[in-house]
C-alpha cells in the first residue's frame, strides 16, 4: 500500500518529467498502474515571438507550476544539460531549468536529475538511440495508441519511465 504524505498525495505514485528546452519545453506525466505505468497527462509550452529571457522564464515557471498543481505529483524529474558546442544554447538551456528546479523545490517535491544518454539507455536500451526510438519506445512502454508529439512530449515522458524504473523511486 502506498503511503500517504502529509500533504495527501501518495508516495511514489506520480512522476512528472520535463523536457527543458529554449524554444519549448516539454511535460509528461506518469503513475505506476499495477505492475505497468499509465500516461496522466503531457503537453508543452512554446516560445513566444519577441518574447525577452525573463518573460520566457516566468512563463515556464508558472506552466510547470500549473502542471505540479493539477497532477500533484510525488516528484520532478528533469533532464541535466547536454554539454554542447553551443555556449549560447547551453545558457540558455541552464536558465531554464534552473527555474525548472526552483518550480519543485518551492512546491516541496524531490527534484531528480538523469542525462539524455540515461534517459535513452533506461528507456530504449541504447544510450545513442534516436528521437524517433525514443518515441516508439514511449509509445510502447505507455500502450499509447500514436507516439506522443512533438518530440519535447515523448522525451519528458521518457524522463519520468527513467526515474519510474528505479527500484527506489518511491524512495524520492
Amino acid at each position: 500500500m502506498p503511503q500517504k504524505r502529509a500533504d495527501n498525495r501518495v508516495a511514489g505514485e506520480t512522476i512528472i518529467g520535463i523536457d527543458p528546452g529554449g524554444e519549448v519545453t516539454g511535460f509528461g506525466v506518469v503513475r505506476r498502474a499495477g505492475s505497468g505505468v499509465e500516461m496522466l497527462g503531457c503537453g508543452v509550452t512554446r516560445a513566444r515571438r519577441g518574447e525577452s529571457v525573463a518573460g520566457k522564464l516566468s512563463r515556464i515557471f508558472h506552466f510547470i507550476r500549473e502542471q505540479i498543481n493539477h497532477y500533484r505529483p510525488c516528484c520532478l524529474v528533469v533532464e541535466d544539460v547536454f554539454y554542447g558546442k553551443n555556449v549560447q544554447s547551453l545558457k540558455a538551456i541552464g536558465q531554464v531549468r534552473g527555474v525548472i528546479i526552483l518550480a519543485g523545490a518551492l512546491a516541496g517535491l524531490p527534484v531528480h536529475e538523469y542525462s539524455p544518454r540515461e534517459v535513452k539507455k533506461s528507456v530504449v536500451g541504447r544510450g545513442d538511440a534516436s528521437k524517433e526510438q525514443v518515441q516508439q519506445m514511449v509509445k510502447s512502454l505507455l500502450g499509447l495508441q500514436t507516439a506522443p508529439s512533438p518530440s519535447d512530449t515523448a522525451d519528458a515522458l521518457a524522463i519520468a519511465l527513467c526515474h519510474s524504473h528505479r527500484p527506489n523511486y518511491m524512495i524520492s
